[in-house]
């Protein structure tokens, strides 16, 4: 052996066993099994306080790649779909994404066309007019607000009109979370919420909008979390896609506060299956305020005057909306929102 071929192979040694000190052993563990993280949430999407409004390239292409390629019902005419991306409270990462998800939704099967707005300015009945639907995507906190009181009551009306004269409205995940107080003093955009918000007494700031909606979040279970998803209404055209059958899926759920939400109210589409949650997860959440009936909706529909509501609580994980049944349940949601897509809608209980 040369001395130049053997201070090689003393190099490539030395940095072999370099690498392998620096390297954990995977002897024993699962092939499969994730790494853990610190943090697995995404920061929010705003900075110094201007919120983000383009989402990463990375998810825009799995959204893409999972689109479905048409709608379950032709639309009646052309429709057109506002998206509202305006957040007071916790920003969502995924805000951007959804706002994404929704045009792309319409681009790819022709089933409306879509504006995106962060703005306030863009909130007003002569505006909101030429649309169909309304999307509030993770519309957290008082959304509509300002200092202006005049012209925020005007704000609140003209959604209040858009929704009982006949037209849609879509709320995702953490639109759940608005108009609602937990005694505490408001939080700034871009602000945590409290560690414990389910151990205050949550409050509606805007009743008539708090039951149009369905109810208001009270505590979640954080990302990752693992829950099994029933189908309450099997025969629905906005659960088919789900053949009936239960799944598993991670992401953060919210809940509602009991005296928000009840299934008088609204038509469940689908649910936490609770008696497959195991107690270590149930007790997550502060006995003092869970829920009595073990009753945890994900996504739901109900009429208001002449037009109609759909609701989704998951979509906090960006990975959401790359699941194509998921895409085609929001997708059959906006339908019927817009009044294209028939269901039954009457209250799941009397």
């Amino acid at each position: 052996m040369t001395t130049k071929r053997c201070r090689v192979e003393m190099f490539l040694g030395a940095l072999l066993a370099l690498v392998a000190s620096a390297t954990p052993s995977l002897r024993g563990q699962s092939p499969t099994a994730p790494r853990t993280n610190a943090s697995v949430s995404r920061p929010q999407s705003v900075v110094n306080g201007v919120q983000i409004q383009e989402p990463l390239a990375e998810d825009t292409y799995a959204v893409l790649d999972a689109l479905p390629d048409t709608a379950p019902a032709k639309p009646l005419k052309p429709r057109k779909v506002f998206v509202f991306a305006r957040a007071t409270g916790f920003v969502h990462s995924n805000i951007p994404l959804a706002a994404f998800t929704i045009k792309a939704l319409g681009d790819r099967t022709a089933a409306w066309s879509t504006t995106v707005s962060y703005s306030l300015e863009d909130f007003t009945a002569a505006s909101l007019a030429q649309y169909d639907a309304i999307v509030l995507d993770n519309t957290t906190g008082t959304y509509l607000d300002d200092a202006d009181a005049a012209a925020t009551e005007a704000r609140h009306q003209a959604l209040l009109n858009f929704i009982r004269g006949g037209k849609g409205l879509v709320l995702l995940h953490a639109a759940g979370d608005s108009y609602h107080s937990n005694g505490l003093p408001a939080r700034k955009p871009g602000e945590a919420p409290p560690v414990n918000p389910e151990s205050l007494q949550q409050k509606p700031l805007w009743p008539e909008y708090n039951k149009i909606v369905g109810g208001f979040f009270k505590f979640h279970w954080v990302y990752p979390q693992q829950v099994t998803v029933k189908i309450d209404d099997p025969k629905s055209p906005l659960t088919s896609m789900f053949h009936g059958k239960e799944f598993s899926i991670h992401d953060e759920i919210y809940t509602f506060a009991q005296d928000s939400f009840s299934r008088k109210n609204v038509h469940v589409l689908t649910s936490v299956d609770y008696s497959k949650m195991s107690d270590a997860d149930k007790a997550k959440e502060t006995a003092a305020t869970r829920r009595t009936d073990g009753d945890y909706a994900l996504s739901w529909i109900r009429p208001e005057g002449k037009g109609r509501l759909f609701y989704e609580a998951l979509g906090h994980s960006e990975h959401i909306y790359s699941t194509t049944p998921m895409l085609q349940h929001i997708l059959a949601g906006v339908q019927y929102a817009l009044g294209d897509l028939k269901a039954d809608d009457s209250p799941s209980a009397k």
